[in-house]
């Protein structure tokens, strides 16, 4: 993949099948990955490489993504996620504290794209990894916004307008209540929409405030939302909510740069819940956003985005103690952390990618694979292929359904009971990438 080594080709190629490897082992331990000392060693070089950086990994994912994202409605859902070293591993020269600011460890901010309409997740647009000084810091009140980690959600916003610019559509970038910031929409990058859970009571420009004119405004709609587990064990639920919406003009807070205007106007939409199950906290959104909120139409559908946020909370708990426990490498150089940080987030992303086809939908293969390779995988599919009509591959040839279940099929599903989850599927990328390599290498051959 160009950018895994900087215009090194040996490089780039030892990047690649170190992030297969991650993928379909489903692990980030260089031993593990490496399956004998001479892989393991092949895997350091590649982390110390002078070709290789962070960025450069992360900028080859993101413009694999936005091909991917070519012609579509996008979500770029954008949050941020801690990676703390404890134990053993709490001693680590040239990383600052994390988030407790005790423990050693940093910070990654991603953005990754899902298909609005589809609601399947479509890949990386890019991250920011860091680490904090150890040294004290400027009221974060003086600081001017650029120099404030809370920048992160507007490089967010640049980064899904620069990548995703010229293939999409529409890009409406979604986040949490973190990014409820003025200046956050004050900047907003034209040809982008803003969506944001607004955290703050903000004073209104004609007098009150948000949430107090919200509350007082006439339900549009009732609806159905499905609100999405919160970790392992919880299955999630269905809330009955009632939604309500209008324009509101936000007054510049006295924190905010003298530089943004003097007011905004946004969309507001209101979900409340109001007859929760017994001992189970109300849901209760209220959304700003650039997006249209006139109707109940308009405002079920800024509901309906927002929920697409929950696909990165889904690519986090793949990367950390769910999936690939990157909190748990014994990489200790801070550059060399980063960049097997930026393989492992691609990797969560492309197994969850493959876990989202199992059950069909309409995105092509080369969301993941490139098309050059799907006469091969035609005929590792025959061969998967049994006897019976529940063995046999129901996916139209060459799209993302139709590759996962040849992936799923290697990794030892019988097609039979419940679908395959994501540990099947790593297995069977893993014994899939190095059956497809044989099957490419002999026919070469065989063409001699």
């Amino acid at each position: 993949m160009d950018g895994f080594g900087a215009g090194d080709t040996r490089t780039s190629a030892r990047g690649v099948w170190l992030f297969d490897q991650i993928v379909s082992l489903g692990t980030v331990v260089l031993k593990d990955l490496g399956g004998d000392r001479a892989g393991e060693m092949a895997a350091h070089r590649y982390l110390s490489s002078p070709y290789v950086t962070s960025q450069g990994v992360l900028e080859a994912l993101g413009s694999r993504t936005g091909q991917a994202c070519a012609g579509r409605r996008v979500v770029a859902a954008q949050d941020t996620t801690e990676i703390s070293f404890a134990g053993k591993s709490a001693g680590r020269r040239g990383l600052g504290p994390g988030g407790d600011g005790k423990r050693a460890g940093f910070f990654i901010h991603a953005v990754v794209a899902v298909d609005a309409d589809a609601e399947a997740l479509l890949g990386l647009v890019g991250a920011r990894i860091w680490t904090r000084g150890s040294g004290p810091v400027a009221d974060r009140k003086t600081r001017p916004m650029e120099g404030k980690e809370s920048r992160r959600w507007s490089e967010g916003a640049e980064m899904a307008a620069d990548q995703l610019q010229r293939h999409a559509t529409q890009i409406v970038v979604v986040a949490d209540q973190e990014a409820d910031i003025y200046s956050h929409f004050a900047r907003r990058p034209d040809g982008v929409e803003l969506l944001v859970r607004a955290r703050h009571d903000r004073a209104l420009a004609d007098g009150g405030t948000l949430f107090a004119q919200a509350a007082r405004w006439p339900v549009h709609t009732e609806s159905l939302v499905v609100v999405s587990p919160r970790g392992p064990g919880d299955k999630g639920r269905v809330a009955r909510v009632t939604i309500c919406s209008s324009q509101v003009l936000l007054a510049r807070p006295a924190s905010a740069d003298p530089a943004d205007p003097g007011s905004l106007e946004l969309g507001l939409v209101e979900v409340r819940e109001p007859n929760p199950p017994a001992g189970v906290k109300p849901l209760l959104w209220r959304l700003a956003t650039t997006l249209p909120v006139d109707g109940p139409e308009a405002a079920r559908e800024v509901v309906r985005l927002y929920r697409l946020r929950w696909r990165i909370e889904e690519v986090f708990r793949a990367l950390k103690s769910d999936g690939l426990r990157l909190e748990e490498t014994q990489v200790r150089d801070p550059a060399r952390v980063f960049r097997l940080a930026a393989l492992a987030l691609g990797a969560a992303v492309r197994i969850i990618q493959l876990v989202d086809a199992r059950d069909g939908g309409s995105r092509p293969m080369s969301d993941v694979l490139d098309p050059a390779f799907t006469q091969a995988v035609a005929a590792l599919s025959r061969a998967k292929q049994g006897g019976t009509a529940r063995q046999t591959n129901p996916h139209p040839e060459g799209s993302l359904a139709w590759l996962s279940w040849v992936v799923a099929r290697h990794g030892g599903w019988n097609c039979y009971g419940k679908p395959p989850g994501p540990k099947t599927m790593a297995k069977g990328w893993e014994r899939f990438c190095a059956t497809l390599t044989g099957f490419v290498i002999a026919r070469a051959e065989a063409v001699v």
